[in-house]
């Protein structure tokens, strides 16, 4: 699935040009889906928080039952290597995957001797000025551990967040805001949420139903170092439409501002626009 343009893909031990070949018609992950992958970025001459994206993607795969064949490490220098192709005022999204190749005991399970990886690169802008999106609720949840591979960023998961997309955009809306099985809010269809309220930032708290994002962790600690309050905690819906500003956390946009939750409508907040200067300050100061 190509999103983006000028791909190049790593696969069994070199670049290729353009959108390789990588996984063939019996391999478990075609067949079985066990795949997992990450996405980090690179814009602006830095990948940021690159290091933490390889390292997840191995422990994604292990809760997959897949065995990781590349240590985070060496995957950062495979990338580098990938990232030195393209310009460097290039904005991409960097994928590392792996995925099962041979089906184990009873074929259900992937074996754990042979695991496919792969790293696409794609040239995908970042969005220009700021982003924005609504949100509606939906009748989809998050699922739990003992039902789904929730602690894992695993290509299985996202047919649930695609029925939960497309039921808010067949509403009027760009996303959802999605409830955990307790019907607490967990997060959006496609990225983490935060809350503004009287000047504090609230945020749920990770409960084992969803992924609690890279991006997310890094905005808590920019926001915290910046002197404003950050509270993890259990969030009723109620709240989000009484709050000042609403925004998204995710890796493709970094802050994307919420304008409007069903009919309760929000201004772009100075809390949204300080997160996002402080995380582009933080990742080019790495330069």
């Amino acid at each position: 699935m190509a999103v983006g343009s000028d791909i190049r893909t790593y696969f069994e031990g070199t670049w290729h040009e353009g959108d390789a070949l990588v996984m063939r018609a019996a391999d478990h992950g075609a067949w079985l889906g066990s795949s997992v992958f990450d996405g980090a970025r690179y814009a602006h001459g830095v990948a940021p928080d690159l290091l933490a994206h390889c390292q997840r993607v191995n422990a994604s795969a292990r809760a997959l039952m897949l065995t990781p064949t590349i240590g985070a490490e060496e995957m950062v220098e495979i990338v580098r290597e990938g990232l030195a192709l393209y310009p460097r005022d290039a904005a991409l999204y960097i994928r590392p995957m792996y995925w099962g190749i041979d089906g184990g005991a009873g074929a259900i399970a992937p074996a754990p001797d042979r695991t496919g990886f792969c790293v696409c690169l794609e040239a995908i802008p970042l969005p220009a000025g700021e982003s924005t999106t609504t949100l509606t609720t939906t009748r989809f949840r998050r699922p739990v551990l003992e039902s789904a591979v929730v602690n894992a960023k695993a290509g299985c998961l996202y047919p649930n967040n695609a029925r939960m997309l497309r039921e808010a955009q067949t509403k009027g809306f760009g996303n959802a805001l999605v409830a955990d099985a307790m019907g607490n809010v967990a997060e959006s269809a496609t990225a983490n949420v935060f809350i503004v309220k009287d000047g504090a930032v609230s945020t749920p708290i990770p409960n084992g139903t969803f992924l609690a994002g890279i991006t997310r962790a890094r905005h808590i600690a920019n926001l915290a170092a910046d002197g404003v309050e950050v509270r993890e905690r259990v969030i009723g819906f109620d709240e989000v439409r009484e709050a000042d500003e609403v925004f998204l956390t995710g890796n493709m946009s970094k802050i994307t501002a919420v304008t409007a939750f069903d009919e309760r409508t929000y201004e772009i907040g100075p809390v949204a626009r300080r997160a996002r200067e402080l995380y582009w300050d933080w990742a080019l100061s790495s330069r």
